[in-house]
């Protein structure tokens, strides 16, 4: 048993107070003494970026690290169906406790209850946000702002322009944060990748950072640190993340001693394209908003899989989503949908290539609101897909097939967003705060918005306040020791000269986590993959080939400082699936199920966080669990039928 104890600091008084309580004593940073003070954000997506400019304009010296060239190619940028609020335009019910509720329900009650109400608390100030900055969200003829439904809710809450919201948002944000570049108070760092944390007295002070293009190692001392990274979903090799996104940053923070929470809780996308051959290096998404209008199914007999979509008769589709969810049909939530289309696909009634997909239709959508309509809606989603596959979703179904695509798990903070590092701070995918066991569709952009622009800029002040004046220099022993070993750990990857390719570890790793620690999961699977895990790191140390130097632009040694990373948390992701027997969201244990297929809960045993503290390499990970106490919600079996 662990000898850590985890302060959650939540806030006293009644569940829809905490967050005005909290803000009434908190405590300040004077403006004349905000800028004493320097702030590193490693990230420059949603989460970063708004903090980087919102920390710029309230007076804060700024270090913005991103391996990006630009903060516009930050991966949210890629998100496509929209962001929620509360705002209940709509007039169909929607509120922010039926948010909170909603939101702590598709986690499948693994959130913490205070962080995911503020979250919902905040929500409509995100809007009201981008609208003055002129995201053009879509909107209604009448001049009001439209929006749509996605999986989990019953009201219609989701803000969107078109299906390149993340897009509109990042741009939103970034014409921001490129005034207070101009002004002086942000300092840009592209093509500079986080390599190592460095602690002074045990507070969070500086990161150590290579120069992706000309290798040099460098120093950066601050006050503070946040990491807003995102997540780790490119463990799997194949997922619909970006190429370089990596779990590097938050991993060395991990092994400096932040205690990383649920990494086992991934998520699985039920919509994306899928895939198409060995060769491919990443899935497209195709967004959830797409469930709105396209109804997804199969063929009821195995026989008639290798028919064309049309020749198979209206009788002869098993409509699975609509017949096992009836309240919720097409918009069950992610986890749900996708272990639905993993059932009809095991049971050989899957279409395409290898029977791994499944139809989503449109025709109905087109038959009632007309082609025009329906390509105002998604026309850009169709011209992705046809330019993918060379199909006419207009003409012929959508196939589609889950993938990796966001995680729950990270960082492990607390209700301030800092972790059990004092000082390092960790904002949006990169922790593991608001979404339990599974993540609602737009809701990642929702918190990515809320906690840079309005709920670190608050919280950190307690952390500043009492410690002006105490940043250390980039000199001191504790920088060059982390230098140091930075430096030895590209000379040891670069003096291995093996055989086989960085990319070659990569797929292995994914496969062997997509196999044994995706969609389904067994303690079988698991001990093997545990085991295999070690097997990979040997073969890695000893025969991995890094081609180039280290003081040059070099993406294969990029490449192989990740997969190395991906290697050790992989291994972490299935320890602490091994450790939770228990199904929930998008942990499901085949051994703990309903008699109908459902995730079987335990809650007598297994209402806590798993925050996992690093030991050392090649030490087991010692777990540190924070009960869950609910002061409003009541636990109850998750039905969306």
């Amino acid at each position: 048993m662990s000898t850590i104890t985890l302060d959650s600091k939540i806030p006293g008084g009644p569940l829809a107070d905490k967050w005005t309580n909290f803000k009434a004593a908190s405590k300040l940073v004077s403006p004349a003494n905000k800028r004493r003070y320097e702030l590193i954000i490693v990230g420059s997506g949603l989460a970063g970026g708004s903090a980087a400019a919102v920390f710029g304009e309230q007076g804060y010296n700024v270090k913005c690290f991103c391996y990006q060239d630009s903060p516009r190619r930050a991966h949210s940028i890629a998100a496509q169906g929209g962001i929620n609020a509360a705002k209940n335009y709509q007039n169909d019910g929607d509120s922010v406790d039926r948010l909170f509720t909603d939101t702590i329900k598709g986690g499948d009650f693994r959130s913490r209850e205070a962080n995911v109400y503020r979250l919902a608390q905040v929500s409509n100030h995100i809007i009201d946000q981008c609208v003055a900055q002129g995201v053009p969200f879509a909107r209604e003829y009448g001049g009001m702002l439209a929006n749509r439904s996605f999986g989990g809710a019953q009201v219609s809450r989701t803000f969107y322009a078109r299906g390149q919201t993340g897009q509109q948002l990042l741009l939103g944000v970034y014409s921001e944060l490129s005034h207070q570049i101009s002004a002086g108070t942000v300092k840009m760092y592209p093509r500079h990748e986080m390599l190592d944390l460095v602690l002074v007295d045990g507070h969070a002070k500086g990161i150590i950072t290579r120069n992706m293009v000309t290798g040099e190692i460098q120093s950066h001392a601050a006050d503070a640190v946040i990491l807003a990274s995102g997540g780790y979903g490119n463990a799997f090799y194949l997922s619909t993340n970006a190429m370089g996104c990596n779990v590097t940053a938050t991993y060395r923070a991990y092994r400096r001693g932040a205690l990383f929470a649920n990494p086992c809780f991934t998520q699985i996308h039920p919509t994306c394209i899928p895939v198409s051959g060995e060769y491919q290096s990443k899935l497209t998404l195709m967004s959830e908003s797409l469930r709105n209008d396209g109804r997804v199914w199969v063929p009821k007999r195995k026989e008639d899989c290798g028919k064309k979509p049309f020749d198979i008769a209206e009788e002869d589709r098993d409509y699975f989503l609509e017949r096992k969810y009836p309240s919720y049909g097409n918009l069950a939530p992610r986890d749900i949908s996708s272990r639905s289309a993993k059932e009809v696909c095991d049971e050989g009634r899957g279409v395409g290539p290898g029977g791994l997909g499944v139809y989503m239709d449109f025709a109905d959508a087109i038959k009632r609101l007309g082609e025009n309509t329906v390509r105002e809606r998604y026309g850009n989603l169709f011209e992705m897909y046809e330019n993918i596959t060379g199909d006419n979703a207009y003409k012929t179904p959508m196939r589609i097939y889950p993938a990796v695509h966001y995680t729950m798990g990270g960082l492990w903070v607390d209700y301030e967003l800092q972790s059990n590092i004092p000082g390092l701070f960790v904002i949006g995918e990169a922790n593991f705060s608001d979404h339990g066991a599974n993540r609602l569709g737009a809701s990642a952009l929702m918190q990515g918005l809320a906690d840079g622009y309005f709920v670190l800029p608050y919280t950190i002040g307690n952390y500043l306040a009492p410690i002006r004046g105490t940043r250390p220099e980039a000199d001191r022993p504790e920088f060059k020791r982390a230098e140091e070993e930075v430096r030895d750990r590209i000379k040891r990857l670069l003096s291995v000269k093996g055989d086989r390719t960085v990319d070659s570890f990569h797929k292995e790793i994914g496969k062997l986590l997509w196999d044994e620690c995706g969609m389904a999961r067994s303690k079988e699977g698991l001990e093997r993959a545990i085991k295999r895990f070690d097997e990979i790191r040997e073969e890695f140390w000893s025969n991995v080939k890094v081609l180039g130097e280290g003081d040059e632009l070099n993406q294969s040694l990029e490449k192989a400082g990740r997969v190395a990373d991906f290697i050790d948390f992989g291994q972490l992701m299935c320890e602490d699936a091994l450790d939770r027997n228990e199904s929930c969201g998008g942990h499901f244990r085949v051994e703990y199920q309903t008699p109908e297929g459902e995730a079987l809960r335990n809650d007598d045993d297994y209402f806590y966080v798993s925050a996992w503290k690093y030991t050392g390499e090649g030490n087991k990970p010692e777990l540190v669990k924070e009960p869950l106490h609910y002061e409003t919600v009541k636990l109850a079996t998750r039905s969306y039928k």
